[in-house]
């Protein structure tokens, strides 16, 4: 009897590609923003939450508080800007042992390790905040983009996560997403406004207690402050019919 062909074998499935929105409301998922429900009243809980819990506000503010505790008590550019990266690497050593995700911790540290190589590079502490000013730079400037082409980055982000095409046709949801985007936009130029002159004076220990006041509280604050607008916005739409 002749040998019955095999079957062939079916191609295996390819995965699908993320499509650019999905990809956004991934990350956007993944970040602080997409841990607040805009349907609830946000608490203290949930503000933790969307800075990454204590052990993500101590990751966020022990290196900044290094650098400034350091450089204050010795005055010297090595040790301080070496500091703040030994704190960032225990850090990822921490979450290794923990078996945590240490892809924010990570990525913290290559931030304060480009700071750091900077600042040697120069022999300038100062040049220690230059990333930041760059970083905020370009936080003004998408928020001001999306905001004369009327689509405000925060109400992108909140319709990527609500699954929410059609928000910029609601005049409510489109003010809110204007305002909210105007105030983030001006907390980086706050940041720029106060911290570009202490540079051009060359006050490194002034820099970074600034930099420590300006950021997590006030990204912290303006994070609750954005998710209580939201909500007066969306909550109706999420808000089911009692039929009366």
């Amino acid at each position: 009897m002749a040998e019955s062909e095999k079957p062939a074998e079916s191609a295996a499935p390819e995965e699908a590609v993320p499509t650019f929105r999905e990809a956004m409301a991934a990350a956007a998922q993944r970040s602080g923003l997409g841990r607040v429900k805009p349907g609830e009243t946000p608490t203290a809980g949930a503000l933790l939450a969307a800075i990454g819990g204590v052990r993500g506000l101590v990751e966020s503010i022990l290196p900044g508080l290094g650098f400034l505790v350091t450089y204050t008590v010795t005055k010297e550019l090595l040790p301080s800007v070496l500091a703040p990266l030994a704190v960032s690497v225990v850090f990822i050593v921490l979450r290794l042992v923990t078996r945590q995700s240490f892809t924010t911790a990570l990525a913290g540290a290559i931030g304060v390790g480009v700071s750091a190589a900077l600042a040697l590079f120069t022999g300038n502490a100062n040049d220690n905040f230059v990333p930041g000013f760059f970083i905020n730079g370009a936080v003004l400037l998408v928020m001001l983009i999306s905001l004369v082409a009327r689509r405000p980055f925060v109400g992108v982000i909140v319709g990527l996560l609500l699954n929410d095409d059609d928000w910029r046709k609601d005049p409510a949801k489109l003010r809110v997403a204007m305002i909210a985007t105007i105030l983030w936009a001006t907390l980086s130029a706050l940041r720029l406004a106060v911290q570009l002159p202490l540079y051009v004076l060359s006050t490194a220990d002034a820099l970074a207690a600034t930099k420590l006041i300006m950021g997590v509280p006030l990204y912290a604050s303006l994070l609750w402050v954005t998710w209580l607008l939201v909500r007066t916005a969306w909550r109706a739409r999420e808000e089911p019919d009692d039929g009366r």
